[in-house]
């Protein structure tokens, strides 16, 4: 799959995508991501990719030449009839598993890192086909959003993370939360040790307990969460019966 990056900050990316695990994914280009510094598309002597608000008020609005300009280029480059065009912005839908798990699946997208007060609308209602957004909270720009669905995205490959369970045991993968994990000593000097559980070898056991602390952890966190497996019928009897007993016994 191929992720084009509309950036004015390319630098940005670097690091990212050449260190921890996920840099397999990039360097084997299963992820193949390409850089587009926005000002190479920008005229004049400074390259101005902003200019003031019509209507006043604070801040810069991106302009949409420069920006129409590198997305012809890119989608001529990709050589594909119509390449989503990915939007980060607080008013877009917020990135999830189900969102992530779509996008590892398929070709790839355009990714428009906006930065300032924001985009020219009319090039977001012209060529923008989905925005996401990390959260309910606003950044400078689209660059740590687009960074957190590469990584996302990355980890999802085939090979990547070496063990195909490190992924599928993650939090939201099942529409739960992750459990605990614990590793060596079985006890630290302070005498806070390990569940005595997961030192046991009987796997089911192991399994059973795994599953009611992610169970435990999303209903006080995230009950939401509990909802939705409910209603698409994702708890089995055995865990309606660890919750009701855990509401009994706080």
């Amino acid at each position: 799959m191929r992720f084009d990056v509309l950036t004015i900050f390319p630098e940005l990316f670097g690091p990212h995508l050449t260190h921890g695990v996920t840099r397999r994914a990039f360097e084997s280009r299963q992820v193949d991501v390409r850089l587009w510094p926005l000002r190479d598309f920008a005229e004049g002597n400074y390259r101005r990719v902003d200019d003031r608000t019509f209507g006043g008020g604070p801040g810069m609005v991106m302009l949409a030449e420069p920006l129409e300009k590198a997305l012809a280029a890119v989608k001529a480059d990709r050589a594909e009839a119509a390449p989503t065009v990915i939007h980060f912005t607080p008013t877009g839908n917020r990135i999830d598993q189900a969102c992530v798990q779509a996008l590892a699946g398929g070709p790839g997208a355009i990714l428009l890192c906006g930065r300032y007060e924001g985009i020219d609308q009319r090039v977001l209602d012209s060529h923008v086909t989905l925005e996401l957004s990390l959260g309910d909270f606003v950044l400078s720009g689209g660059e740590l959003p687009a960074l957190a669905l590469l990584d996302a995205v990355a980890r999802l490959q085939d090979g990547v993370l070496g063990d195909v369970q490190s992924h599928e045991q993650d939090s939201f993968s099942d529409g739960l939360l992750d459990c605990p994990h614990y590793s060596r000593p079985e006890m630290l000097s302070d005498g806070r040790g390990v569940p005595p559980v997961l030192l046991s070898g009987h796997h089911a056991d192991i399994r059973r307990w795994r599953r009611e602390q992610s169970l435990a952890l999303t209903a006080a966190r995230r009950p939401d969460l509990i909802q939705a497996a409910r209603a698409a019928g994702r708890l089995s009897k055995a865990d309606e019966a660890f919750l009701a007993s855990s509401r009994q016994n706080p």
